[in-house]
């Protein structure tokens, strides 16, 4: 079988594999979901840049029936990095009293659309607080200005208290219109792959939305810090599993599942691609399959926003099962108030599943 994955990138087949490869794009447009009410007078318009963004506030804002919670892109964009806004988005955002960025220069495709500013807006920075990863092709796995602390599965409860009260109001909720934050390149901007990161990003949003809408902080909080349980719940069975797992070793096709593998102590072998711009070469492919062979990893992990040929061919090559885990990039376009949770149990059903047998 090895003579014929080899020839298969020797007579140029990987030219179209390569090409097959989608940067977080979507096969089917969507259009965005709907609001969660009508515009009324007295409503509080909440737009989300990124579609784990508008998942997660959605749980926030829930007991909150004259906040609408509405999506920036459609929700089968996936990762928007070379985005460009339709004359719809332009005008979402003329309509937002809040914007909740996902962060990590993720909503980087924004900065000319905002830099004229907004008097009022209140732009919310969901990464603040998060511990980042570097991206797969930046170097170093952490971020240079990652905190001192331990996230290989630890101090989860510490991290439900930071979800709800590390900070005042006042800290994340900014009325300007730009993008706020430090320049994020070389960051990994998927840190929503990751319950226990995702429970500080909500955190940030409810206190954002105690800055637009005072009067009802404390429900915003009290919803953020009952969703932020729920959340660590799957960040703790996610310790437990890696942590029971006899091999750790996984390949990913891109590096959004990052924060999922640290989450559950494993370790990542490879990253098929990775970058959003540079689709993997043949070279790169044959060394990962080499280093697969070497190595043994558990796992060759696949997403639905992405082709699976070069994870499939890997497997077939090196013997090593494939299995897809969703990164929640992107999804329906009006999905259940638990669909966050619901996904990310059924990928923990997965790596349980493949895990245990290794």
């Amino acid at each position: 079988m090895r003579t014929s994955f080899f020839a298969f990138f020797r007579h140029g087949a990987v030219a179209l594999l390569a090409a097959a490869v989608i940067l977080c794009a979507p096969v089917v447009p969507q259009a965005a979901p709907a609001s969660t009410q009508e515009h009324g007078q007295g409503s509080l318009r909440v737009l989300a840049t990124t579609y784990p963004v508008y998942l997660l506030a959605r749980n926030v804002a829930q007991a909150q029936p004259h906040v609408q919670v509405d999506l920036l892109i459609p929700a089968q964009t996936g990762c928007p990095h070379d985005y460009a806004l339709s004359p719809g988005d332009m005008k979402k955002l003329a309509e937002a009293d809040v914007l909740l960025l996902n962060g990590l220069g993720m909503d980087d495709f924004l900065q000319k659309a905002l830099s004229a500013g907004k008097p009022g807006l209140v732009v919310v920075d969901s990464s603040e607080g998060v511990i980042p990863l570097r991206s797969a092709g930046a170097g170093a796995e952490h971020a240079d200005h990652d905190h001192d602390h331990d996230d290989s599965g630890h101090g989860a409860h510490s991290h439900a208290e930071h979800a709800s009260h590390s900070h005042g109001p006042e800290a994340h909720g900014h009325e300007h219109g730009h993008v706020h934050g430090h320049h994020h390149g070389g960051l990994n901007p998927h840190a929503f792959t990751s319950p226990r990161q995702a429970s500080i990003m909500v955190g940030n949003m409810a206190r954002g939305l105690a800055k637009a809408d005072p009067q009802n902080a404390a429900a915003y909080e009290a919803a953020a810090r009952s969703y932020a349980n729920v959340l660590l719940d799957l960040g703790r069975r996610l310790a437990v599993l890696g942590g029971k797992a006899s091999n750790r070793g996984i390949v990913l096709m891109h590096d959004a599942l990052a924060y999922m593998a640290r989450d559950g102590g494993l370790e990542v072998i490879a990253v098929i691609q990775e970058s959003e711009d540079a689709q993997p070469s043949a070279a790169r492919l044959v060394q990962i399959a080499k280093n697969v062979r070497e190595h043994r990893p558990a796992l060759i992990i696949s997403e639905p926003q992405y082709t699976d040929k070069p994870v499939q061919a890997l497997a077939r090559e090196t013997g090593v099962p494939a299995v897809s885990l969703d990164s929640l990039a992107s999804g329906p376009a009006s999905p259940p108030l638990d669909y966050y949770e619901k996904t990310m149990s059924n990928n923990l059903d997965i790596l349980e599943k493949h895990l245990e047998q290794r």
